[in-house]
């Protein structure tokens, strides 16, 4: 499967815990990669600054759907599923 033109879902939907060039501290989930084109396309693709987790990412038909607005919600799905638990809660009298 090749990736689907004008759709950017896997540069929006999940977190991206690396720097990115113009994001410094990563990006949360849900918020477009400052390094999307006008054509939802990565500006970084081929590039040694892409991170890593980007070019880890292949599209498949369980990730990507049979269109964008799939695309946002199978990898938004992923990502919750994927969110690491939060730190249990200090007792309150915990030294």
């Amino acid at each position: 499967m090749n990736c689907r033109e004008r759709c950017g879902a896997c540069c929006t939907a999940p977190s991206i815990a690396s720097p990115i060039p113009g994001m410094p501290d990563g990006k949360p989930a849900g918020v477009r990669c400052i390094q999307l084109d006008e054509h939802e396309r990565c500006k970084l693709f081929g590039k040694p600054e892409r991170p890593a987790f980007c070019a880890s990412l292949r599209p498949a038909a369980d990730m990507c759907g049979g269109n964008r607005a799939e695309a946002m919600a199978l990898l938004s799905a992923l990502e919750i599923a994927t969110r690491p638990d939060p730190p249990a809660p200090l007792s309150v009298g915990a030294a």
